[in-house]
């Protein structure tokens, strides 16, 4: 037999009309994954709505069927009934708005699991309508209650229990979790950029939320580029070290490693001195950049004011558009701006068209050149820049506990994107003790005692 049969055989197979490739695969789950996403998206949604559609209607179906369904043995409605109208009116309004103003917004986030307390106040809704639909059931419809004055009252307790109920949905989900418990430190995993901020008692998803609000706009923009100095440093000394055969024997791997080490640690004496002459080089690089763009940019302000105070004496067909002054005076800047967010390594961040709209809106406002540079001279929150600047728009928690158990001391979690992590850590916050202590004021006198007699 051949040896080399692997590479030399030549196999027949045949293709089933059902055959799938491994794209169609992925496809498939990818389909069914974002189906699944869009069910646990638009679900909650979906009897929040049912929910709050039979509360509004109930108490408005409890006042229609007895005038439906028995019309001519009820009592007659006097001017107290007709009063109780106008309060359950004016409570439903009121609890409409309410409605509006607390769950219908628009959302900020996906969530991973649903929340406890949206889903407790749903579910003690719904038991609460049924409960009122149960006894209304048995003591009024079975019945025929003929008492048309006491179908309304029952009508307006509905009313009352549903906005006390909402009343606890606003002290839950609003004003529970303002009040600071805990201290959170945040550091991004690559710079080591790291905040604190005080938070309230929020479940572990919720706490992961507010953070991710506070990092889009407290943090830097996280920046790879300025990350890949120490990784090239790094390298470098690597690529420096050789190892040379001077007996022309052959050495072994052991040997070619120990040669390696003691070459490193020759050279780890003298890496603190290239680095802090790299560091040094690289700040004098950023000065002298940062030099000429400001000399640049006040020479183009200066100009456009020129062409200002000629635009006044000129003919009104002869002014020039705001946006066509920004295009004229951005070539004499553009170059040394280049050139410096190239040194800064932040040229990704802004775009020409990008610039040009905030030289025009400096320009619109009356800035001065400081106003325009100082969104390129330091970088900026990360709102500050585009969607598609961020390169984190999917965030995954990673979290030990549940996360819809509620934070305490110690919890850690971790918020991780495509090109970085964010480590949270819980502390609590310590009690205070504050005591007072009483100063009397006759304390603070005393009497200053003059010599006659001075020496001359």
């Amino acid at each position: 037999l051949d040896d080399n049969w692997g590479e030399t055989t030549t196999a027949v197979t045949g293709t089933s009309e059902l055959s799938i490739s491994q794209e169609e695969v992925v496809g498939l789950g990818k389909g069914i994954q974002d189906r699944t996403q869009d069910f646990r998206r638009y679900l909650p949604l979906a009897v929040g709505v049912f929910v709050g559609l039979l509360m509004v209607a109930t108490p408005l179906v409890f006042l229609l069927l007895p005038a439906v369904m028995w019309p001519d043995r009820l009592q007659a409605c006097g001017a107290a009934c007709e009063g109780l109208f106008l309060s359950i009116a004016f409570k439903l309004l009121i609890l409409l708005l309410a409605i509006w103003a607390l769950f219908l917004r628009p959302g900020r986030a996906s969530l991973p699991r649903v929340c406890v307390y949206r889903a407790f106040l749903t579910t003690l809704t719904l038991l609460l309508t049924m409960s009122y639909w149960l006894f209304y059931g048995v003591r009024i419809l079975d019945a025929q209650d003929e008492d048309y004055h006491g179908i309304v009252q029952f009508a307006v307790s509905l009313v009352d229990s549903q906005l006390f109920v909402h009343y606890l949905a606003v002290v839950l989900l609003e004003l529970r979790h303002l009040q600071p418990c805990y201290s959170v430190c945040v550091i991004r995993s690559t710079d080591g950029e790291t905040r604190h901020y005080n938070i309230g008692q929020l479940s572990i998803q919720r706490a992961a939320l507010s953070i991710l609000e506070y990092y889009y706009r407290d943090f830097p923009l996280h920046n790879p580029a300025l990350l890949s100095a120490s990784k090239h440093r790094a390298a470098k000394h690597l690529a420096g070290l050789k190892v040379y055969n001077v007996d022309g024997a052959q050495p072994s791997n052991g040997n070619q490693s120990r040669a390696m080490v003691a070459a490193a640690n020759k050279r780890k004496d003298s890496a603190h001195n290239e680095l802090y002459y790299e560091e040094a080089d690289y700040e004098r690089r950023v000065r002298k950049r940062r030099a000429r763009l400001v000399v640049a940019v006040e020479e183009a302000f200066t100009h456009v004011r020129r062409m200002k105070k000629e635009d006044e004496r000129a003919t009104p067909s002869d002014i020039m558009d705001v946006r066509e002054a920004a295009l004229a005076v951005f070539p004499s800047m553009a170059r040394a701006l280049q050139k410096y967010l190239r040194t800064t390594r932040r040229q990704h961040c802004h775009s020409m068209e990008s610039i040009q709209k905030h030289l025009a809106f400096c320009l619109v406002n009356n800035m001065s050149p400081k106003a325009f540079l100082e969104a390129y001279l330091s970088p900026g929150p990360t709102l500050q820049y585009g969607s598609e600047r961020w390169m984190a728009d999917q965030w995954t928690l990673v979290s030990e506990a549940s996360v819809t158990s509620g934070i305490k001391q110690g919890t850690e979690f971790l918020l991780r994107c495509l090109d970085f992590s964010l480590a949270v850590t819980v502390k609590g916050i310590p009690y205070i003790r504050l005591t007072e202590e009483y100063i009397d004021p006759k304390s603070h006198k005393f009497i200053l005692l003059l010599q006659s007699e001075t020496s001359v």
